[in-house]
């Protein structure tokens, strides 16, 4: 029967880990930077895996001090503050954020970024949909954001301008289509 609840005495200890545990993880990304939580890129997936990591093995293993995995996740969280600073720098953010994609251009889905994005057109046309979008020809652009999000611009067939920040995307993308930079 020790395979079900294993050692009673041990798991008043471990469930006081884990509660200390929790607060310390609810404090530090307290600490730490809202985005953590809200929008992830790579640096924040890595960071909420290793946090989960450290939080539930210092809960359960009776090998590791709750000062032990303490220690791991302040390191974490100073970590991920760092590089958050960093990627302020264009060079370092090259390391760690996907660059913008053009998905589609003027109405025409650019499938090779689809595939390069581990997108598929069905994919990207509930997304087209789900945005109120039913006509391709109407999409001048579509930019998969560094954070995986959808910039869907109207207009197709416009001769003006792109507004300021879909320039600045564009400028920012891989692959831009010839003569839109």
């Amino acid at each position: 029967m020790s395979w079900l609840a294993g050692d009673w005495t041990h798991l008043g200890a471990v469930a006081g880990k884990a509660a200390l545990m929790y607060v310390m993880a609810l404090g530090a990304l307290r600490v730490g930077e809202r985005r953590t939580l809200a929008q992830w890129t790579i640096i924040d997936s890595v960071a909420a895996v290793a946090v989960g990591a450290i939080v539930g093995r210092t809960a359960i293993a009776s090998d590791q001090s709750f000062v032990t995995g303490a220690v791991a996740l302040i390191t974490l969280v100073a970590m991920h503050r760092v590089v958050s600073v960093l990627r302020s720098r264009p060079r370092f953010r090259r390391l760690t954020d996907h660059r913008i994609r053009v998905l589609v251009a003027h109405g025409r889905v650019r499938r090779r970024q689809l595939m390069i994005c581990g997108l598929t057109e069905s994919d990207l046309m509930a997304q087209l949909r789900q945005r109120g979008v039913f006509e391709l020809s109407d999409v001048r652009f579509v930019l998969y954001e560094a954070k995986g999000g959808l910039t869907v611009v109207s207009g197709a067939h416009s001769a003006a301008e792109p507004p300021d920040l879909i320039r600045a995307g564009l400028r920012e993308a891989v692959d831009v289509p010839a003569g839109e930079a």
